[in-house]
């Protein structure tokens, strides 16, 4: 089942798992827009929102695996899992929030009893970045420091663009001495070579803050994006109004114009604009190692990440719990994806 299948990044997996021979069931809440999608693929749909759980592990009834695309998933994730967890499902999501992995994170326990894979974060958030961490971790086993960033010009959809505008409110978050620690937006600023020549960068509050802790132990862990001197410069800035922008009515006219003007990347756009990823440790005597990799645009890696996460848990026989991508499917499983090279270690 795709939840949330007439999204933007919905829609494109259900496009994709028709191409290659699956037929999902395609769900969500809005009967006109399930319809409309189900009857031009020609694939079943179930209408129904997560208001109440027990409804929607009964509509889960005859699935076995829930590629979950609909967010907020802050708002969204629990009810879904607890569904899945109620009827037996797996659970994989897309989502990139810090605070949706350290939920799921917490169901491990749950998710061991009854049989089934939690696995958030099964696209471009977190798949590359998730590996090269896994990569480094094998490189350096005595790491106690992780960085990590991407550089691309994908542009965004209308999803990740109002996830954007809900982490604008929350500020920044890094791992320090293996503790989540909140930090002012562009907390720090460093030169990295990403793939593509040097570039001024800047953290930012990405999902393997969370989710690389859970897959190599390191217990320090920050996220890069390049940024000019002057953005970073104008995050810390606005940093001190991250109340105001919390508001519920900026929250929505912030969204509304997202909704008015953004319509997300197109296939030419997707096809032509790659994404290089990279990767740094230390350990306490100074060693280093660096990791680059280049993969597709990543709403192709989410795309195609969903569905070998889907293929692999079709398949699956081993244990229920909590997974990164890396402890699910192994630490170079983004080689797999098209479009992707390989981890590169340095």
């Amino acid at each position: 089942m795709i939840y949330g299948a007439y999204g933007y990044t919905g829609q494109l997996v259900a496009e994709h798992a028709l191409q290659q021979g699956l037929t999902p069931i395609l769900a969500g809440r809005d009967p006109a827009r399930l319809e409309a999608l189900g009857s031009r693929l020609g694939l079943p749909t179930r209408v129904f929102d997560l208001d109440d759980p027990a409804h929607a592990a009964e509509r889960l009834e005859g699935v076995s695996v829930v590629a979950h695309c609909a967010g907020p998933f802050s708002a969204t994730s629990t009810p879904m899992i607890q569904a899945c967890l109620a009827n037996g499902a797996h659970y994989l999501d897309i989502t990139g929030e810090i605070t949706v992995f350290a939920l799921a994170h917490a169901q491990d326990a749950a998710a061991r009893k009854a049989g089934i894979v939690i696995c958030p974060g099964a696209g471009f958030d977190v798949i590359p970045t998730d590996c090269v961490a896994a990569c480094l971790k094998t490189a350096l086993p005595d790491a106690t420091h992780l960085a990590l960033g991407f550089d691309s010009d994908s542009g965004l959809s209308p999803g990740t663009a109002k996830t954007s505008i809900e982490g604008l409110a929350l500020g920044g978050q890094v791992r320090e001495n293996g503790r989540l620690r909140p930090v002012p937006l562009g907390h720090r600023r460093r030169e990295i070579d990403f793939g593509r020549g040097a570039k001024s960068a800047v953290t930012i509050p990405w999902g393997d803050v969370a989710t690389a802790f859970y897959s190599t132990g390191i217990p320090n862990i920050e996220v890069y994006l390049p940024a000019p001197a002057a953005v970073a410069f104008g995050m810390r800035l606005i940093d001190p109004l991250r109340g105001l922008l919390a508001g519920d009515w900026i929250q929505a006219r912030l969204k509304g114009l997202v909704t008015r003007n953004v319509a997300g990347p197109d296939e030419t756009t997707r096809l032509r604009r790659p994404t290089w990823v990279w990767g740094e440790v230390r350990n306490g005597a100074g060693e280093r190692r660096v990791a680059h990799l280049e993969t597709a645009n990543g709403y192709q890696v989410t795309v195609h990440g969903v569905l070998h996460t889907v293929r692999h848990l079709l398949d699956y026989q081993g244990e229920g719990g909590y997974f990164t991508p890396s402890q699910l499917m192994g630490e170079r499983c983004v080689e797999q994806l098209p479009g992707s090279g390989s981890i590169r270690i340095t």
